[in-house]
């Protein structure tokens, strides 16, 4: 089975809205991080796919997670160091925040464009645009959350 192959399986799990949404953003993400590794990890709590210019998960600078109600947009590099006069960014760690994907068309807003933007111009580590995508299967956990939300 090929990596493309194994992260749709992984989406299969999830509901069809949440595993559509994923896709969607997995999508426009691939077209605004040219030349990006995506580096799948198949987690306990979710499914989570980093945009890195190499397999090293500390370069990864914007990542997707899926979770059993919805994706995320995770900032990955100094998400909390992004300037955010629309208060789209959630979460209260000292490094990472995220934007919660109820629609996917958010990732067409001027201000969450220009947070990734941002985002990909501060990377320790830039993309490469010249360098071609693939998807490389990090890590798959033995257990994991059911990926459905309870009925």
């Amino acid at each position: 089975m090929t990596p493309r192959e194994q992260l749709d399986v992984f989406l299969d799990r999830f509901t069809p809205d949440v595993a559509q949404r994923a896709r969607r953003a997995l999508a426009k993400l691939r077209k605004l991080c040219p030349g990006a590794l995506e580096l799948v990890y198949d987690n306990y709590n979710a499914l989570a796919i980093g945009f890195a210019p190499s397999e090293r998960a500390s370069e990864a600078i914007v990542s997707i997670a899926v979770f059993p109600k919805h994706p995320s947009l995770f900032f990955l590099q100094n998400g909390v160091k992004l300037p955010d006069p629309t208060d789209r960014l959630r979460g209260s760690g000292t490094r990472v925040r995220h934007i919660v994907i109820d629609d996917v068309a958010i990732l067409d807003a001027p201000d969450v464009r220009k947070l990734i933007s941002l985002a990909l111009a501060r990377a320790k580590v830039p993309l490469d645009p010249k360098h071609r995508r693939s998807i490389v299967i990090k890590s798959i956990a033995a257990k994991q959350r059911p990926r459905r939300p309870k009925a």
